[in-house]
């Protein structure tokens, strides 16, 4: 069944998970991120987190992208009333016609997509942020990853056994295959953040490019 967009009348659609997630997610941005920016967010899903990080980073822009064309009005409704937000747009991440140009985006953000994605979603966010961010922008990774070394949370064993008895392609994905794809792209990791919920934060910054 395909969703319909919501009518201004309806209930938009609501993350639990999203709204216990926001305000942790958003004191790292507040440490990490520069005062202003442009920022571009991947699979905004419901645009919780789009108005909610809008709303408390007045001086940055926020341009929300999500591949469900379905969820854009969601987005808007949501949205709505924010100077700062853009109107969402469709984007899988494996186009390479992004919504920004080359070295202009000082930060791009992706929550909890990457581990119900095939891998290749996954290498063309790396890839896309390396093209859009500027010298030293960010890429701000947020969910559940598997840490060679570490134990496994039982919690995030069974989401995983979950995620790929869906589909084989999805699953948590290694710290280390995401490293070694984001080196590959231009970005390096510098911080790794312990969230709640066993949750990392990754935060990838992009290399300073050689001038030609």
């Amino acid at each position: 069944m395909i969703p319909r967009a919501p009518s201004d009348a309806s209930p938009l659609p609501h993350s639990p998970a999203a709204d216990r997630n926001k305000a942790p997610i958003l004191a790292e941005l507040q440490r990490l991120l520069p005062p202003a920016g442009q920022a571009l967010e991947v699979a905004a899903g419901t645009g919780q987190h789009a108005a909610h990080f809008a709303a408390a980073l007045p001086a940055w822009y926020w341009l929300p992208t999500e591949p469900d064309a379905a969820l854009l009005p969601v987005i808007a409704r949501r949205c709505a009333g924010l100077s700062n937000v853009a109107a969402p747009l469709q984007l899988d991440v494996r186009s390479a016609d992004w919504p920004a140009a080359p070295g202009t985006l000082d930060a791009v953000y992706c929550a909890n997509m990457i581990h119900i994605a095939p891998w290749a979603c996954c290498e063309a966010l790396l890839q896309g942020a390396g093209r859009s961010l500027r010298d030293d922008g960010w890429l701000i990774l947020y969910g559940p990853f598997i840490v060679e070394g570490e134990a496994l949370a039982p919690g995030n064993a069974a989401f995983d056994a979950d995620l790929r008895r869906r589909d084989p392609a999805w699953g948590l994905r290694t710290l280390a295959s995401v490293n070694a794809a984001a080196e590959a792209a231009g970005l390096h990791l510098a911080e790794r953040v312990a969230m709640p919920a066993n949750n990392l934060l990754l935060a990838l910054q992009a290399r300073t490019r050689q001038a030609s």
